[in-house]
């Protein structure tokens, strides 16, 4: 079996394509169900972020597999399959590990380094697992992932070295890219929404509010931070009183309309700087004509960040990546050989066990101590002539080259194919 990655993202579609491809947490879950139903798909789950959508799927057969993925998410997206085809891109095998360090590293992101990641990451594993579509392939490798990103944020600085997506737009969408003496209203109460009111609080905003369809939640959010919570019938008026709106909700359709803001605008004398870092978006795009009213969008963000070149900050995170990806792939190979060397092993016990029962059968007269100098000496020539074979064959293994050692030693001993696919099932010998 083999890991299949099919997706798309900032770095491969435009924001309308990602919009059309966004989905809720039900339509996530869906997905996976939908993936996981594949004729050559074991395991599956779904990496879902503002700017990416992912397809983790454990396949036996690649062709099949990717041709159904991507017809799921051309599905999705509600487009005709030509039109949406040239942004999905797909990594295989040793690529998909690289690409999935890559990512939780926070080297994929539109804002190289950005932290959200590693909970999004989380998430797709949590979620496989309560769906119960993830098994051991995708376990070890996500468990694995996570473990690269934090390792990359604790031994070097890409979290100072890149801003989060907030402060990032922040920085664009008001001179200086400090809120000292500014209103802040935040819509949502997720992790980005909780990113935003944390920025806030730090940037030094003299207000904040916290807007969101579940009462509860806004009010945890906002009790985090010292803030005000408001129902999500408030905010109108809220609007009418802030300096910088913040928007990223889990919604399907347009929270703030155009009217919406008109309204709020009507007579008012300070400037209005809205961020709308939702997929689909949450802010009617349309306000950017108001007078007063600058509008930052994931569009924007995606068209400055794209080209940008941070490489030389996080070079540490990159040969750090690097040294993660040679180490877990080498450790994958080895592993790869292990059911053979233990169905190898097997046959040899079961060989010497006959021929030791053959010979009391000839001897039945042999004293108990004979008996036990015979049978240790047949075990001691059966381990060492398979100790050589055995601890070279997970050498070579790592050796570049399309021998299959595995398969040599398959051949070589005419080893059951049954006896070494049953090393790998639950409960059997390592």
């Amino acid at each position: 079996m083999s890991v299949l990655v099919v997706g798309v993202s900032h770095k491969t579609a435009p924001v309308d394509v990602l919009e059309r491809l966004a989905l809720d947490p039900d339509g996530v879950a869906k997905l996976v169900g939908d993936v996981s139903a594949g004729e050559h798909v074991t395991e599956a789950t779904v990496l879902a972020t503002c700017n990416r959508i992912e397809v983790y799927s454990d396949v036996d057969r690649f062709h099949g597999s990717v041709e159904e993925i991507s017809r799921l998410l051309c599905e999705r997206a509600g487009q005709a399959t030509a039109e949406v085809l040239p942004h999905l891109y797909v990594h295989y095998d040793d690529g998909a590990v690289s690409h999935l360090f890559h990512v939780a590293a926070g080297l994929d992101s539109m804002v190289v380094g950005e932290g959200q990641i590693l909970g999004q990451a989380r998430e797709a594993l949590r979620l496989g697992q309560e769906l119960g579509t993830v098994g051991p392939a995708l376990n070890v490798l996500f468990q694995q992932a996570l473990r690269v990103g934090k390792r990359s944020r604790a031994e070097t600085d890409i979290d100072r070295a890149a801003p989060s997506m907030v402060t990032a737009a922040l920085d664009q969408a008001v001179p200086g890219g400090t809120l000292a003496g500014r209103r802040v209203l935040v819509v949502g109460a997720g992790a980005m929404a909780s990113l935003a009111v944390s920025t806030a609080a730090r940037l030094g905003a003299v207000d904040i509010a916290v807007v969101n369809r579940t009462d509860s939640n806004a009010q945890r959010l906002a009790a985090e931070y010292a803030a005000r919570s408001l129902p999500m019938d408030g905010l109108p008026a809220a609007l009418a009183e802030t300096d910088v709106l913040i928007s990223s909700t889990g919604a399907t359709g347009v929270v703030v309309p155009l009217a919406m803001v008109q309204a709020a605008r009507a007579g008012a004398p300070h400037p209005l700087a809205i961020i709308d870092l939702a997929l689909p978006h949450d802010v009617d795009p349309a306000v950017a004509d108001l007078p007063g009213v600058s509008l930052i969008g994931l569009r924007q963000l995606a068209d400055d960040f794209r080209d940008s070149d941070a490489s030389r900050e996080v070079s540490g995170v990159r040969a750090i990546v690097g040294q993660e990806i040679g180490a877990f792939l080498a450790a994958r190979k080895q592993a790869s050989v292990t059911p053979t060397v233990v169905a190898l092993r097997s046959m040899a016990t079961s060989v010497v066990d006959a021929e030791i029962e053959r010979l009391l059968t000839r001897l039945p007269d042999l004293d108990p101590a004979a008996r036990a100098e015979v049978e240790q000496a047949v075990r001691r020539v059966a381990d060492k002539l398979l100790h050589q074979p055995t601890t070279r064959v997970k050498e070579l293994v790592n050796e570049a080259g399309a021998v299959s050692y595995a398969d040599a030693l398959r051949e070589l001993f005419a080893l059951d194919p049954d006896a070494v696919d049953a090393v790998t099932r639950p409960g059997a010998p390592s």
